[in-house]
């Protein structure tokens, strides 16, 4: 068994270890691999392993011996399924592994919104501390997070997740969702977003990049919401008019904002949100926790292990 990892750095900087592959095959890893090189590295492989090396028609159709992509992450997009379905390869992706960590990282950005820690750290750092004449001082404005409302956009695993986090905080939750008759007894109060976002002190998303939810996040959108509200996006950055985002956070529409994931990746240098007031930017790394890689690989070493014994999961096409 021929067995290629394309771009494995993400997933596994070195802190983990890929030697369980060698029990199924012979393996070949890269840390990375751009679009163009797919088939002259993939071209031997009845395995490849990737996460966001684009996998087009054309590559499919010059890899005769691929029977398995198996992804390290929970989208499929960047793999021509359709193309896999014509030739009979399996895709495998790894749902749910980072459900607690991507909540995790929505808080830390609202704690870092109402705390300033880092804001606060750096000031004491600097002597700010030593040199005030009281026992403490604000370098800006603090709140709690009781009693604040968030609405909460998409209401699967990590919505739901987020929404038992709030509320810990003892924070009013309000959620949307396409299908709210799919949870009945859920703890939140569901709501057409033009209902919901005037209310909100935080507006957080978690749904998934489709047609509808492109630039959702866009300038009425933006207009609905609360002055002064804060805006949390780790779910995918097409889902914001990063132009229209950009303009609330300097014009005050927007008291600050904070996103994992942005339109492109690495962004460009004049991504409007790089330079705008009041924003929290992280490089995609909500998944990135070493327990949460920990998790990932040994669900795509169940993929590949249930696959080889006939008996396939998580399985995204061939329906």
């Amino acid at each position: 068994m021929n067995i290629v990892i394309l771009d494995s750095k993400a997933a596994n900087p070195g802190d983990l270890s890929w030697e369980w592959l060698n029990k199924y095959g012979e393996v070949t890893i890269y840390d990375r691999t751009p679009e163009a090189q797919v088939v002259s590295r993939a071209k031997d492989a009845e395995i490849v392993i990737l996460n966001k090396t684009i996998v087009s028609r054309r590559s499919v159709e010059q890899l005769p011996k691929l029977k398995l992509i198996a992804i390290l992450a929970t989208g499929f997009n960047v793999v021509d399924t359709a193309a896999c379905d014509e030739r009979g390869i399996a895709v495998a992706n790894i749902p749910s592994y980072s459900v607690s960590a991507v909540a995790q990282q929505t808080f830390a950005f609202i704690l870092e919104f109402a705390n300033r820690v880092g804001l606060h750290s750096d000031s004491v750092h600097a002597g700010d501390w030593a040199a005030s004449p009281d026992f403490c001082y604000q370098k800006a404005p603090l709140a709690e997070l009781m009693g604040k409302t968030i609405g909460v956009i998409g209401y699967g695993r990590i919505g739901r997740r987020v929404t038992e986090i709030a509320k810990a905080f003892r924070m009013r939750v309000l959620a949307n969702t396409a299908h709210p008759e799919n949870y009945p007894d859920a703890p939140v109060k569901f709501l057409s977003l033009d209902e919901m976002l005037p209310q909100c002190d935080f507006v957080t998303l978690h749904c998934p990049m489709t047609p509808a939810t492109d630039k959702m996040v866009n300038a009425e959108f933006l207009a609905k919401m609360k002055d002064g509200a804060f805006l949390v996006n780790t779910s995918r950055g097409g889902e914001l008019d990063e132009a229209a985002v950009a303009d609330a956070l300097n014009s005050g529409k927007l008291a600050g904002a904070g996103v994992d994931v942005l339109s492109t990746e690495p962004p460009a240098a004049d991504n409007p949100l790089l330079s705008a007031k009041n924003i929290f930017i992280t490089p995609h790394i909500a998944w990135a926790a070493y327990e949460t890689r920990e998790r990932l690989m040994g669900i795509v070493e169940d993929n590949i292990a249930s696959f080889l014994a006939g008996n396939p999961k998580n399985i995204v096409n061939l329906k």
